[in-house]
């Protein structure tokens, strides 16, 4: 590991190599150079952060950045300015939270630094008092060696209020580790570092290549965005003490995580915590009386582990050591159904409840759950046989959906890192809903597909609806459960109490508008990741009535 560091720093020093993607290369004579355009994000009603990253000349050397705020692209009305600084320890990265501005207003900023001045952003407050409309676009799992971003620039190219990222912005993984074959060798969607991301400069150059992305500018230059991270910023499958993909191997998981969050945190358009580190990302935004966004960190604040059907599954005592071992599936669904389990947190759990009681208190009209999984019940579906036959897996694969389904009779969900493997905790939120009257409307991105749930607690009191976001290139169920998409669809809603439709093979986002009257989802899917010529196809609208809290 040493050695792949101090080499990396030597090439950063010289210009050469890999980290030509994070500008050191293209600079030349220049006396500062914006290595990955701007960004804005976290908006208030009187105040937004914005983002650049500049690279002097000479290493080392630290920058005056000077940034301003206008009301006109011409910048003749200039409303707010200041001084920063870009300095090596920072990644020469550039934060700001420019206030003093009026609420629900469009505007456009920039930087310069040495006579050299950045590309224009545009960017806008949230607004306060009645608000008659607010539109939002909703994104995740955005994977480089995957594909193009054609979601994102669709999502640039729309009149939107705000962008919420619902994490998977980065993949961690190592070349090939989770990549199109096509995208890597004929595109040549190729990821930096070649290895797994471990230390900070790892983290730092995967978002500096993931940045360098020209429809992933685009949509950062002219939308703010409001981001909670999943997973893949991190390692995957993490919890708060470990990962699926961290090993004794790979060093100290606390201090990878310190480095995932410093990378996070330098990188995003996020407002830092006051103590000048990242720390917890969950916040909430008010939309004036509209709505209250509440962003939860559900992948890694206060989780425990999560249970694995092939590492915690409990098996009966074997009577015949010839015979199968069977599961103890009562054991293992006690084990699942502890109530000390928690996705949140207790602190968190405290500040949800808080949050939506003072949300409803203050009569807004909709709570918004901007947050990681899926809440929504996914029961394992039933696939036919002649399906399966004709699927084209391995017959190792079609074992396992065997045994998926065996385990789907006796009602287990398919997916146990959503709230799903979190019963418990997921009936305690779910009764809060329902006793505060909350018009619940929960986000999701992390499975790559498009969902909508009518949601439920236990005693079937409706407490709102759940939308999923299709993966922005991360593919989906199709790459896993090879058969007709239209016969999986309804497999699925015919195993998942609550799923209004689903989407399993389609990339894409989710546009949510929201009204004193209604809640409307519409997906939006485009053709296909492996070409910038692409088509936008567009579902028909779902809509929500205020007070319904399940879809018309």
């Amino acid at each position: 590991m040493t050695t792949r560091i101090n080499r990396r720093r030597l090439l950063q020093g010289l210009g050469l190599g890999a980290l030509a993607t994070r500008g050191y290369a293209k600079q030349q004579s220049a006396p500062a150079y914006f290595t990955h355009n701007v960004a804005s994000g976290d908006p208030l009603s009187d105040r937004v952060i914005l983002w650049t990253r500049v690279i002097p000349q000479h290493r080392d050397t630290t920058l005056n950045v000077r940034w301003q705020v206008a009301q006109d692209r011409a910048f003749t009305r200039v409303v707010a300015a200041g001084e920063s600084k870009s300095v090596a320890e920072r990644d020469y990265i550039v934060k700001v939270d420019a206030t003093g501005l009026a609420p629900g207003m469009s505007y456009f900023y920039r930087f310069s630094s040495l006579g050299v001045t950045s590309e224009t952003g545009r960017t806008k407050t949230l607004p306060v008092g009645q608000v008659p409309s607010f539109r939002m676009g909703v994104a995740s799992c955005s994977n480089y060696p995957q594909g193009f971003f054609n979601a994102y620039r669709h999502m640039a190219d729309t009149d939107l209020d705000v962008v919420l990222h619902l994490g998977d912005y980065i993949y961690e993984y190592p070349e090939a580790g989770y990549a199109n074959d096509y995208a890597r060798n004929v595109l040549k969607r190729n990821v930096v570092p070649e290895h797994e991301t471990i230390a900070l400069e790892d983290y730092r150059m995967r978002y500096g290549l993931y940045r360098t992305d020209p429809d992933l500018q685009a949509v950062h230059q002219r939308h703010p965005f409001i981001c909670v991270w999943d997973d893949h910023e991190l390692a995957n499958n993490t919890w708060q003490d470990g990962a699926e993909n961290h090993n004794n191997g790979e060093g100290d998981f606390y201090q990878r995580m310190r480095a995932a969050r410093q990378a996070y945190d330098e990188w995003m358009p996020i407002r830092t915590h006051a103590s000048g580190d990242q720390g917890p990302i969950y916040r909430r935004f008010a939309v004036g009386n509209l709505a209250d966004l509440i962003m939860l960190d559900t992948r890694l604040e206060g989780r425990d582990r999560g249970f694995e059907y092939g590492k915690d599954m409990v098996y009966l005592p074997q009577i015949n050591a010839d015979e199968p071992r069977k599961p103890d599936l009562q054991a293992f669904r006690t084990n699942l159904q502890d109530p000390s389990r928690t996705l949140l947190g207790a602190k968190q759990e405290r500040w949800l409840s808080d949050s939506v009681a003072q949300s409803t208190s203050r009569g807004a009209t909709w709570q918004v759950l901007g947050q990681q999984v899926l809440m929504g019940n996914v029961g394992i579906p039933t696939i036919s046989e002649s399906a399966l036959a004709e699927s084209g897996m391995s017959e190792q694969r079609k074992k396992y959906a065997a045994f998926m389904q065996a385990l789907g009779t006796q009602g287990l969900p398919l997916n146990l890192d959503a709230w799903d493997g979190y019963p418990a905790c997921r009936e305690r939120i779910a009764q809060m809903l329902a006793d505060t009257k909350a018009n619940t409307v929960a986000l999701a991105g992390d499975t790559h597909n498009a969902w909508a749930f009518d949601l439920s607690d236990s005693k079937q009191r409706p407490i709102g609806v759940e939308v999923g976001t299709p993966g922005i290139s991360s593919p989906g169920m199709e790459n896993y459960l090879p058969v007709p998409a239209e016969e999986l669809a309804q497999a699925l809603k015919d195993a998942s109490p609550g799923l209004v439709d689903v989407d399993t093979s389609r990339r894409g986002w989710s546009e949510i508008t929201l009204t004193p009257q209604d809640m409307r989802n519409q997906w939006h899917f485009v053709s296909t990741v492996l070409d910038r010529r692409f088509d936008v196809q567009s579902s028909p609208e779902m809509v929500c009535l205020v007070g319904e809290r399940r879809f018309s």
